[in-house]
């Protein structure tokens, strides 16, 4: 994770200058965009998964509305020389200008050698893995997810009865235990009694795996299940199915459980998307990182479902306006899940801070093991 530090190091200066001069007037006009702007956007997965895909292809769906711009998508592309060959395409056959690469495997070699090819045509990546030795007409873009899983844990730890909440996710690296960690502080800040339990499955698309932990979560009499997997699709229908209550990840799961889902958390890519094709269109240029959360509108919630009591719902409400000022999750004094101390009093990590992409453990609170 040494280089996601770096990179984001870099990000906070660059972010902080691009994001000012992009966001000018993005919400509050509708901006004039060139006439022949074409966008090629490419999926690892179904663009219904109800996941990773599903997110950028709900902003994908806004982005083509937008007068001036054309939107190429393919779903379904391996992270191997084939993506290689849907970005030759987008670019040789429909005149893409601009293509967003979604998924993690999908950066090197084959972007970064897309983008030496062509030069004048412009690449991003949904992950923070660009740095200054990549091609400047690459870069990388990101959403801090972890900010909207405080806030589906303040929901939970106010909607649970059992005071026990369920966490399925694939693997034990720092973005995903950086919302296993905020999702759990986030629910003993409003209900002291409340804990995690976490089953790790070992990769991002496992369903069987993913159906075996939430009815084991379940069983353990977890009343509430949430998850970081690529699709929640099918953490969310066992969780609806054996009636209990849930937080979704990545996109809106809200129509698979009509009767448990409280809220989740949600990337809003659509925010970047628009930001990059105004700058484009008005022969600005990109910048190589591109990242935030809460106060840039990147991330959001869920909105409420019927699992959601009335005081989640106040209290939730309340931490939205607290991301949105940058209010610090990691305050110390803060345990981990073996009694270590990980952040002595006070000290405080900022939203932004690289410290939270090197987070290595468990918070107090939270039943299951890294190793």
């Amino acid at each position: 994770m040494s280089a996601f530090s770096l990179n984001r190091r870099t990000l906070l200066k660059s972010a902080a200058i691009g994001s000012l001069g992009l966001t000018t007037g993005l919400l509050t006009r509708r901006p004039a965009f060139a006439a022949d702007l074409t966008i090629g956007i490419i999926y690892v997965g179904s663009r219904d998964d109800y996941g990773w895909n599903q997110a950028h292809a709900v902003a994908a769906k806004a982005l083509a509305a937008v007068p001036g711009v054309k939107v190429v998508e393919e779903e379904n592309v391996p992270e191997t020389v084939a993506v290689a060959k849907t970005m030759e395409s987008m670019v040789e056959l429909d005149g893409a200008g601009l293509i967003f690469a979604t998924s993690f495997g999908y950066y090197s070699p084959f972007m970064v050698d897309a983008a030496k090819k062509y030069p004048d045509v412009q690449f991003r990546h949904a992950a923070p893995l660009w740095t200054d030795k990549d091609p400047k007409n690459a870069g990388s873009y990101f959403g801090y997810l972890d900010q909207a899983h405080y806030i589906d844990g303040i929901a939970a730890g106010l909607s649970t009865k059992s005071n026990k909440l369920g966490f399925v996710a694939a693997k034990p690296i720092s973005s995903v235990l950086s919302n296993i960690n905020s999702f759990a502080i986030g629910a003993r800040k409003v209900n002291p009694n409340a804990t995690v339990q976490v089953i790790f499955t070992g990769d991002w698309s496992m369903p069987v795996r993913e159906a075996e932990a939430t009815n084991a979560l379940i069983d353990a009499g977890c009343d509430v299940i949430t998850c970081h997997v690529d699709s929640p699709k099918t953490v969310i229908q066992n969780a609806e199915a054996k009636g209990v209550k849930s937080c979704g990840h990545n996109a809106s799961q809200a129509d698979l459980a009509p009767k448990g889902f409280i809220t989740g958390a949600e990337y809003k890519w659509e925010t970047i998307y628009k930001q990059y094709a105004d700058t484009l269109a008005k022969g600005g240029e990109l910048p190589n990182f591109l990242s935030g959360g809460y106060d840039l509108d990147f991330v959001q919630n869920t909105p409420y479902g019927a699992g959601a009591t009335p005081e989640a719902i106040k209290a939730a409400d309340a931490a939205k306006i607290e991301m949105k000022a940058k209010v610090p999750v990691y305050v110390g004094p803060l345990k981990d899940n073996t009694g270590k101390e990980v952040i002595p009093a006070g000290t405080v990590h900022a939203p932004y801070d690289p410290w939270i992409d090197q987070i290595n453990f468990l918070v107090e609170g939270v039943t299951g093991s890294i190793t």
